[in-house]
C-alpha cells in the first residue's frame, strides 16, 4: 500500500483523497475545506444546486483549477505537484459540449486518443469497444452535427474512456436531456462502471439521478460538503415518515402542529406543510383535527418514506428544487 505524506496527513491508495480543499474567487468561497475519500470502483455523487461548488470541486481534482488552499491525491498523485500524472489517469465529461461537430464520432474519438499518444492498433480496438459500450457503433461514421443531444452526451462519455482512465468525472451528465434519454445515460454509466471498473465522480442536482446511480453521496451547499453516506443511510438518518399537508391557513396549522409531541419538525412553503412524524399513519386523524381547531381546510394529506429531497431539506433547511428555481429566476433578472 502506497502512502503519500503531506503536512501531517496520509493519503492511502483510495481513488481520491482530499484534504481541506478550498477555492476562493475574490470575496466568494466556491469550495470550503472539503475533506473526503472515494474508493476505487465507486460511483460517488455530489448532490447540490447550481452554484454550490460542484463543478469547481471537480475542476480542482482534474487540475483545471488551482486550489487556494488544501490539497488532494488522485490515483496516488498530488494535484498540486503531479498534474501531468493526474491528467493521464482521469477522464472528464464537461457540462458544456466539447465535441467537434464537423468530424464524425469515430474521428472525434481518434483525435482524442492521438492526443494521449495511443498507438494505432490500440486506438482502433479501443474505438470499437467504447462505441459499443455507449451504443453508437452504428453511428460512428456520422457527422456529430447530425447527432441528437443524447447521442452527443454518450459520445463524450466514450471519449472520456478512450485512454483507459482510472477515474471518470461526469459534470451534470444528463443536464438538459429529456427523461427517457436521461434514463438511457444512467444505464450506460452503470455499464461502464461495471465493465471498465472505473471510479465515477458524478455531479448532479437531480435527486433521482443521485439515488439511482451513486454508491455514496456527498450533499454540498455553499461550497461545503455537509454529509456523506449511502443514499439508504442518508434517508434513514431522518428516521421518520414524511407527512405533506396542503391546507388553508398553513401558518396557523404549523403553529398548532408544532405543539404536538409526535411532530419532530415542520416547515411551511406557501400552502404546503411538510412534517417529520413518528408512526405517521396513526397520526393523520390527529393532524386533521388540529386543522379543524384553527379553522384550516385540508385539501390533501399524504404520507411517505423520506427521500433525498427530505435529506437535503433536513441538512440545509431548504428544498433543492426551490433553490434551483431561485437561481433560474436570478439569471432571468427576477427575485427569489
Amino acid at each position: 500500500m502506497i502512502i503519500v505524506h503531506h503536512a501531517g496527513w496520509h493519503a492511502f491508495m483510495e481513488a481520491i483523497v482530499t484534504h481541506e480543499l478550498t477555492k476562493h474567487y475574490a470575496a466568494v468561497t466556491a469550495v470550503n475545506k472539503v475533506s473526503l475519500r472515494v474508493m476505487p470502483g465507486e460511483v460517488f455523487g455530489l448532490l447540490g444546486p447550481n452554484g454550490a461548488g460542484k463543478t469547481t470541486f471537480i475542476k480542482m481534482l482534474a487540475t483545471l483549477t488551482t486550489p487556494s488552499s488544501g490539497d488532494a491525491v488522485v490515483c496516488g498523485h498530488r494535484i498540486t505537484q503531479d498534474r501531468d500524472a493526474v491528467r493521464r489517469c482521469i477522464g472528464m465529461v464537461f457540462q458544456d459540449p466539447a465535441l467537434d461537430d464537423r468530424l464524425t464520432g469515430r474521428e472525434n474519438l481518434d483525435f482524442h486518443a492521438r492526443m494521449y499518444g495511443m498507438k494505432r492498433d490500440d486506438r482502433m480496438k479501443r474505438l470499437t469497444d467504447v462505441l459499443e459500450l455507449v451504443g453508437l457503433a452504428e453511428k460512428a461514421d456520422v457527422l456529430v452535427k447530425q447527432y441528437s443531444g443524447g447521442m452527443k452526451r454518450r459520445l463524450e462519455i466514450a471519449r472520456g474512456l478512450m485512454h483507459f482512465p482510472k477515474v471518470l468525472f461526469l459534470d451534470e451528465p444528463t443536464l438538459g436531456l429529456d427523461p427517457q434519454t436521461r434514463y438511457h445515460i444512467w444505464e450506460y454509466i452503470r455499464q461502464l462502471n461495471a465493465r471498465e471498473a472505473v471510479t465515477v465522480i458524478l455531479t448532479t442536482h437531480y435527486m433521482e439521478e443521485a439515488d439511482a446511480l451513486c454508491s455514496r453521496i456527498g450533499i454540498i451547499d455553499y461550497g461545503t460538503v455537509i454529509t456523506v453516506d449511502t443514499p439508504a443511510v442518508l434517508k434513514n438518518s431522518i428516521g421518520h415518515d414524511i407527512v405533506t399537508i396542503e391546507a388553508t391557513h398553513a401558518e396557523l396549522l404549523r403553529a398548532a402542529l408544532e405543539k404536538e409531541p409526535w411532530i419532530q419538525s415542520v416547515t411551511v412553503s406557501d400552502s404546503t406543510i411538510v412534517a417529520q412524524v413518528r408512526e405517521a399513519e396513526q397520526k393523520v386523524a390527529r393532524a386533521v383535527f388540529c386543522a379543524q381547531e384553527v379553522g384550516a381546510q385540508v385539501r390533501s394529506i399524504t404520507v411517505r418514506k423520506p427521500s433525498l429531497e427530505d435529506v437535503f431539506l433536513h441538512y440545509t433547511g431548504k428544498r433543492l428544487r426551490d433553490d434551483a428555481l431561485d437561481i433560474r429566476e436570478q439569471r432571468r433578472g427576477g427575485h427569489p
